[in-house]
């Protein structure tokens, strides 16, 4: 099989305010609306790429209908000091605050209107416990 694109879709009964959310906060611009589904891009990286669904939809089969749960989106950034000060300041709740994590990561989580969790993450140099998990080309420079 090959893939030819991997992007999450977020269901919510808001898909007009999560939409915005994103854009606002995360930098999405909208490529295509229809009112029940949007898809959205990254400004600034392309390759980046989300959906908001009515999770009411018909096109969700009728058992699985409803409000995401259940799920972390994880968003790898260059500075997440700075983003966690923008966030933070923009109102946005705070989750889990700054920390670094021996597994080698500096981040912290926020939420989305829906509660899907928002985990905003730099790599950083794992202990060395950790370190010996990782494949040597999975570490960070």
């Amino acid at each position: 099989m090959k893939v030819t694109s991997y992007y999450p879709v977020v269901m919510t009964d808001d898909v007009a305010g999560t939409a915005a959310f994103y854009m606002r906060h995360f930098g999405f611009e909208a490529l295509f609306s229809a009112g029940w589904y949007m898809h959205l891009q990254s400004r600034e990286n392309p390759g980046m790429t989300l959906a908001i669904l009515d999770g009411s939809h018909n096109t969700i089969p009728e058992s699985a209908r409803g409000r995401v749960s259940g799920l972390i989106l994880n968003v790898e950034v260059e500075d997440v000091d700075a983003v966690y000060d923008r966030l933070k300041s923009a109102g946005l709740p705070i989750r889990l605050d700054l920390r670094d994590e021996d597994f080698g990561q500096r981040h912290f989580i926020t939420a989305d209107p829906n509660g899907v969790l928002i985990d905003i993450i730099r790599p950083i140099p794992p202990s060395a416990a950790f370190a010996a998990l990782y494949d040597a080309s999975a570490l960070p420079d």
